[in-house]
């Protein structure tokens, strides 16, 4: 017998080979309960991710965050699902909850956070939130510039 966390491996092997039915079907080898566990739940939200199943991705991430709302992964992929879903106010105020209780969040969480602004038009916010990425890790630039998202950023006066 095949121990659950080998296939829980196996499942993000098949999901970086871009086998997401692989992926899937690997879980489905799993105990119902181990299913419900932190390790299972974080697989499951990034097949959910990967194939773009934002309304999984809302359920899944809570119960991650229940679990260890210092993980920042869950906060990230569940704002990221409601910006999706054009929820950008939920998406927000969900990331920003996250970054509060994240240590050390990463340039990533700011630079979310910067894109849910702009499109609720706090340009200022937006800005002062990029400058802070830019200042953590240049090479946001580059991405930041062909987001749409940010568009408003870049096509106004400076």
């Amino acid at each position: 017998m095949i121990p659950p966390e080998k296939h829980l491996t196996y499942s993000l092997g098949y999901l970086q080979l871009g086998l997401i039915e692989e992926a899937r079907e690997e879980l489905s080898a799993l105990p119902p309960d181990f299913l419900a566990s932190p390790p299972a739940l974080s697989v499951r939200l990034e097949i959910a991710m990967a194939s773009e199943n934002w309304d999984e991705v809302i359920a899944l991430a809570p119960e991650l965050v229940g679990h260890d709302a210092t993980q920042e992964r869950p906060w990230v992929a569940w704002a990221y699902a409601l910006r999706e879903r054009e929820r950008i106010a939920e998406a927000q105020e969900t990331l920003l909850a996250g970054a509060r209780l994240v240590p050390n969040p990463s340039p990533l969480v700011a630079y979310n956070l910067a894109c849910y602004a702009c499109l609720l038009g706090d340009l200022a916010e937006a800005k002062r939130l990029l400058a802070n990425v830019f200042a953590r890790d240049k090479s946001w630039r580059d991405v930041a510039r062909d987001d749409p998202d940010l568009a408003p950023l870049f096509s106004s006066p400076k």
